[in-house]
């Protein structure tokens, strides 16, 4: 039904509308009849006492007259109000209707300002949004204090996790130090077997990726809180330093890097964009061609907005997926990642610290393979 595609403004208007006309018609059929039952009552009865001076037939007819000119201007007021009450609804049912826009625009503020809340919120937001809504105690200040103690609620929740996978984190890494500090002193004791030598490769390689896993996990914890540091930073400068950081990475696997970066000014962590970048050259060197790969990486300012986007050559990315590499701890055709391509926390980093700046991150899979991410914050 169209009254269904309607929004609630629209349908609080039309229902105003139409209660203001059935109450309309029922005043104007009120009047109408009170009107004619006022104007019988006040015609004045035949005045004239003819009886003697002329027939009773003479009598009757004059008589008749005069009733039926009383009902003939009995019914001519009643047609003429009701033509002017009809015209007069007509103009001030319209105008019902556009007050009756207005009060429901006003009434429905309230609900407007609890949308605009929760479409700014985020893991990075819950602490300082609120709708904080202003005015008398009635049902929507009710209910926009129940969701503000939610958000209460969910941050306190939040914060609770990103502090436990912090905190665990932090306690993990100093057993992983000692166990590479003990691996390095046996891989170089030169009385040992060559055994126990392999074997301490395999665990040294072991303790490496979780190290890289409790980093990662660190590093996605600090980017789902408030940013701490704000100060302005040009994106071309940390693309630069991304890919100069990772060049050597990128000869070693064959992936040619090609870019085109313009002065792009934002506000945010310079350390925390930088990684951002970093892990998108890196993602894109990784899961690339194993020979004569490409990689493209763009920043500049497009239609008013901040624009950073890696795009690599790769295999084919199916579109039903490509959402899911965004989760912690996914890859491409799997559920968990392997230890060759590391912790698996790369394009979530990307998206939370994307998130933090208020921006967000999109992927489309690139035609003859690969991705195409797009990062966009707001500029400067």
């Amino acid at each position: 039904m169209i009254i269904d595609r309607l929004s609630i403004r629209w349908r609080l208007t039309i229902t105003y509308g139409v209660l203001f006309f059935m109450a309309g018609a029922l005043l104007m059929l009120v009047i109408y009849l009170m009107v004619g039952w006022a104007l019988n009552a006040a015609w004045p009865a035949f005045p004239l006492d003819l009886d003697g001076l002329i027939s009773p037939d003479a009598v009757r007819k004059i008589q008749g007259q005069w009733y039926w000119q009383q009902q003939d201007a009995v019914s001519g007021a009643q047609k003429l109000l009701l033509t002017r009450s009809l015209l007069a609804l007509l103009g001030v049912g319209i105008l019902a209707i556009i007050i009756g826009y207005i009060v429901a625009d006003r009434a429905l503020k309230p609900i407007q300002q609890m949308t605009a809340t929760a479409r700014k919120l985020s893991g990075s937001t819950l602490a300082h949004e609120r709708i904080d809504l202003k005015g008398p105690d009635d049902e929507l200040k009710e209910l926009a204090d129940t969701f503000d103690a939610m958000l209460t609620r969910l941050n306190v929740a939040f914060d609770t996790q990103r502090r436990f996978v912090a905190n665990a984190s932090h306690e993990l890494r100093t057993p992983l130090t000692i166990n590479r500090t003990v691996l390095e002193i046996a891989l170089g004791d030169p009385e040992a077997s060559g055994d126990l030598k392999a074997l301490g490769r395999t665990l040294l390689e072991v303790n490496a990726r979780n190290e890289r896993l409790i980093e990662g996990l660190l590093l996605l914890a600090r980017s789902e809180r408030e940013l701490s540091v704000r100060k302005p930073v040009d994106m071309k400068d940390v693309a630069e330093t991304a890919i100069d950081q990772l060049s050597s990475r990128a000869e070693e696997a064959g992936v040619m890097v090609t870019t085109e970066l313009q002065s792009a000014e934002t506000i945010g962590d310079p350390v925390l964009l930088e990684r951002c970048v970093a892990n998108l050259v890196e993602n894109g060197i990784k899961h690339n061609l194993p020979e004569s790969g490409r990689l493209w990486v763009r920043a500049g300012m497009v239609e008013g907005a901040l624009v950073v986007q890696v795009a690599n050559t790769g295999l084919h990315v199916p579109a039903y997926e490509v959402n899911s590499l965004f989760e912690p701890f996914r890859r491409l055709n799997a559920d968990r990642v392997d230890s060759a391509k590391g912790a698996g926390l790369g394009l979530s980093i990307v998206r939370a610290v994307v998130r933090a700046h208020g921006g967000n991150v999109t992927a489309i899979p690139r035609d003859g393979g690969g991705l195409v991410i797009t990062v966009r914050l707001q500029s400067r």
